[in-house]
């Protein structure tokens, strides 16, 4: 196990800390990305007045002969709301912030400029920005670091339990000699990082690789993704006859209600506030040509955690309900589906997942270094 440990370690050390620490940078991006664009996505609150009533919104934009398409409204009394509209004399259709409390469109445009840098880093996270090749390269190496990581708890693994045996094994010797310091540091920063980089590397494998998620899936009580396609002469799977039938409906709904008006977005909300009745970030997008229902989807942090996942609600033309697609409803397995990529990031508890996240990563990226320097000590000595 020791022998293992060591040279596999040896093995991936570079590919480890490449995209961990490309891994860690990137959790920013959206966070860095909000900051650059704070004018924006910041609300400035005047010193009198109070957040305008989604009807008072509506208003305003139908005295400028506008229409609201779609509509972000946020959780925050300090965001800016983000409007899709169409304007009905030229028909021309345009998007933006609106403080909440004025209504006043902010000026400016939304800064990309940082999106290189960061697709530089996904794809060196990904792939080594080698393609295929790299991201067959990252596998294998995360796989590495999963046994590692396994392989590190064991060896670490005390013998005795007693609690004076314990509280040793789980503090550093600041006051030893620094080869003393540094193998404490591996162990200990392991030892804290374990479950949450086993998470970050599993759910990282997940998203790559298909028999990875297949596994996953098949294991959270789901059906294999891997499956032969059935001949074409078969029945035709639940999921796709219920998507059949919810596009015939779709097109039934075009025709019945052609000549219905379109609710007040205040109704709307009411409508949507009987399904998914709690305080949120919500968005609101009305009906059009092609998409003749009304959804209102909300981002839902009622949890232990405050992980934010989303519930949907649609409505047709006529204020019945058509869909309800809550997360808390979800089998497990297309619960995890849904929040893979957000728990990988950490971004699926908001900035305070992100910093911690990068942190283990950074964590992550010191683990081969000073396993590199106790194998560089130990080796030196053996000569």
């Amino acid at each position: 196990m020791s022998l293992s440990h060591l040279w596999l370690g040896l093995l991936s050390t570079i590919v480890i800390f490449i995209i961990c620490l490309a891994g860690s940078i990137y959790a920013f991006r959206s966070p860095f990305k909000d900051f650059t664009n704070r004018q924006l996505i910041n609300a400035s609150i005047p010193t009198q007045g109070d957040l305008l009533g989604i009807d008072e919104i509506e208003v305003i934009f139908q005295a400028k002969d506008l229409e609201i398409r779609s509509i972000v409204i946020p959780a925050s009394k300090r965001k800016n709301l983000i409007i899709s509209y169409t304007d009905k004399n030229t028909h021309s259709a345009g998007t933006g912030y609106f403080n909440p409390y004025t209504c006043e469109e902010i000026k400016g445009t939304y800064d990309h400029s940082s999106d290189r840098f960061f697709q530089t880093m996904l794809s060196l996270h990904r792939n080594l920005s080698l393609g295929e090749r790299g991201k067959q390269i990252v596998g294998a190496s995360v796989l590495i670091f999963i046994f590692m990581l396994i392989s590190g708890l064991v060896l670490w693994w005390p013998r005795s339990w007693k609690w004076r045996t314990l509280r040793t094994s789980l503090l550093v010797r600041w006051k030893a000699k620094p080869f003393q310091v540094i193998l404490g540091l591996h162990k200990i920063f392991g030892f804290y990082a374990l479950l949450i980089l086993l998470l970050m590397a599993i759910t990282g494998l997940y998203i790559t690789y298909p028999w990875m998620k297949n596994a996953i899936i098949v294991t959270l009580g789901g059906e294999s993704i891997l499956k032969k396609e059935t001949p074409a002469n078969n029945e035709v799977s639940d999921s796709f006859a219920a998507l059949l039938q919810e596009m015939l409906e779709k097109e039934a709904e075009k025709t019945d209600t052609v000549s219905m008006g379109i609710f007040p977005l205040e109704k709307v909300q009411k409508m949507a506030d009987e399904y998914l009745n709690y305080h949120a970030t919500t968005t609101i997008v009305m009906p059009d040509e092609t998409t003749p229902r009304y959804t209102v989807r909300k981002i839902n942090t009622n949890n232990l955690l405050g992980a934010k996942v989303n519930d949907v609600v649609t409505f047709d033309k006529k204020g019945e309900m058509r869909s309800l697609d809550r997360f808390r409803d979800k089998p497990l397995h297309r619960q995890f589906i849904e929040i893979s990529l957000p728990l990988h990031t950490g971004e699926i508890i908001g900035l305070p997942g992100i910093i911690l996240y990068s942190l283990i990563s950074l964590i992550g990226c010191s683990l081969p270094i000073t396993g590199f320097i106790i194998w560089w000590k130990k080796a030196g000595k053996s000569h």
